[in-house]
């Protein structure tokens, strides 16, 4: 079974956000289960800080062994961090998606749409 820690937020499309320090920054990254599904992550391909996004749009893909997948933006907001370490190894996302596995980080400029997203019961359902 998938992990799926119970203080995130969570997507349909397997995209999770987890709070910072700072407030209304999030990280964002794709679920134990989406990486478990993917397989080998061999490639990561982010935004750059700065770029802003609406939720929903694609903001970066992920190649594995198996397949390339979009990467959909949780909520509208700005990145104002990219884990750049991902470029030279992109397996972080299979060894810890959680945390070393991060991908973006994001201002969030709508944090209404926060309450939109799946709690972890929520997503549950998605991983069966």
């Amino acid at each position: 079974m998938a992990d799926l820690p119970s203080d995130l937020r969570y997507t349909e499309e397997h995209e999770y956000l987890a709070k910072t320090d700072e407030d209304d920054v999030f990280m964002v990254g794709i679920t134990d289960y989406a990486q478990g599904e993917l397989g080998d992550i061999v490639f990561v391909e982010l935004p750059e800080e700065g770029d802003s996004f609406e939720q929903g749009a694609v903001f970066g893909t992920v190649e594995a062994v198996k397949a390339v997948s979009d990467l959909y933006m949780p909520v509208s907001g700005e990145v104002v961090g990219v884990n750049e370490a991902l470029n030279d190894d992109p397996s972080r996302v299979n060894a810890d998606p959680y945390g070393e596995g991060w991908m973006i980080k994001v201002r969030v400029s709508e944090p209404a749409q926060l309450d939109a997203l799946l709690d972890a019961e929520g997503y549950a359902p998605h991983t069966e």
